[in-house]
């Protein structure tokens, strides 16, 4: 891989690829292209060449594709937006990119997908060669964006796709701003359900290894390929949580609450717009969550650094040390802190 070949990362303001883009330039790659709705807003808007556009418009794609030697595609509609907004970003973005490729002789294109195409499992540790079975738009979406990649390799492209678990770090707020929020002002937290199930996450510094191995591996064969990411260590949910807390300082505690009594107010709030929280989270959140990785460690080399709870202490860290940046601020993204709504009322008797 020619450090002076231009890449060009999809859903270039987000929270995986500002950390993506940093992760390359350390390793010595500066012509860096991206596409995003949002504004490329970070300290390196000088050393980027961002365009503002959407992954939807086939001709953006295209130009923006022009010189490109590698393609990461980390643009998404997350769960919080409409159904039609979700599927036409996942699927159509998808197909435009890879198309794109193909015409401008990509030589590799990864496309991050997500382990919520694994829908509600009932075995784990999960595999790549298990069924998939989309729930709700987001995880259709995944789905069939898939797809489009499984037809690109079929028309002689090489595709990696990569199916990550919750990654966080850096710049990641959303869902997890909530939490931090929480700890930081000095609250316990409640759980749904008991919290010893096993819920895996990841940080996004271990994903970005795992893409920069797709892209850089010699054989293609094996970068044409599918993946899950994830740590490599992790124990409980209400283990890995309580060490956000404990690094907080106030000596509170992660409450198990009963699943079933919680998961009906949260469908309720929903419905009324009062809970920060999509489904997706609420329902599976007290369920073991993770998946295999030796597929991943076997053939690209993959080698986790981050345990949950360093994933988490990490992500917490920075979140106290920027906190001036975002007070104030909320949307549906995971740059910003998601509104709490009811939920802020309900902290104070933790």
């Amino acid at each position: 891989m020619d450090k002076n070949d231009l890449i060009f990362v999809t859903g270039g303001s987000g929270f995986l690829a500002i950390n993506l883009i940093r992760y390359l330039r350390e390793r010595g790659f500066k012509r860096i292209r991206t596409l995003d709705i949002a504004p490329f807003d970070y300290p390196e808007a000088d050393e980027i060449d961002h365009v503002l556009g959407d992954v939807r418009d086939k001709a953006a794609v295209a130009k923006c594709m022009e010189g490109a030697k590698w393609v990461v595609h980390t643009a998404a509609a997350l769960p919080l937006y409409s159904e039609a907004d979700i599927l036409s970003t996942e699927i159509q973005g998808c197909a435009n990119v890879l198309d794109a490729a193909r015409d401008a002789g990509v030589e590799r294109v990864v496309n991050i997908s997500s382990t919520a195409v694994y829908g509600v499992p009932k075995h784990h540790p999960l595999y790549e060669t298990d069924t998939l079975v989309g729930v709700g738009p987001y995880g259709l979406g995944k789905i069939n964006a898939e797809i489009k990649c499984h037809e690109a390799r079929e028309r002689g492209q090489v595709v990696s796709i990569i199916r990550p678990k919750s990654f966080i770090g850096p710049e990641r707020l959303g869902v997890f701003a909530l939490f931090y929020d929480w700890a930081y002002t000095g609250h316990g937290f409640p759980m749904i359900g008991s919290g010893r199930n096993r819920y895996q996450l990841m940080d996004v510094e271990d994903l970005c290894d795992a893409i920069f191995a797709c892209l850089t591996v010699e054989d293609p064969a094996v970068a044409n390929d599918t993946y899950n990411i994830g740590a490599k260590d992790f124990t409980t949910m209400k283990e890995d949580y309580q060490a956000v807390l404990d690094r907080a300082g106030h000596g509170k505690k992660i409450h198990g609450m009963p699943a079933g009594l919680l998961i009906r107010i949260l469908r309720v709030l929903e419905k009324l717009h009062l809970s920060p929280l999509y489904p997706w989270v609420y329902e599976t959140a007290c369920e073991d969550s993770f998946v295999s990785i030796e597929k991943a460690e076997k053939r690209l080399g993959f080698n986790p650094k981050f345990s949950n709870k360093d994933a988490l202490v990490r992500n917490y860290d920075w979140y106290v040390a920027h906190l001036k940046d975002f007070q104030g601020k909320s949307g549906i993204s995971h740059r910003v802190p998601w509104k709490q709504g009811l939920l802020a009322v309900a902290k104070h008797f933790f």
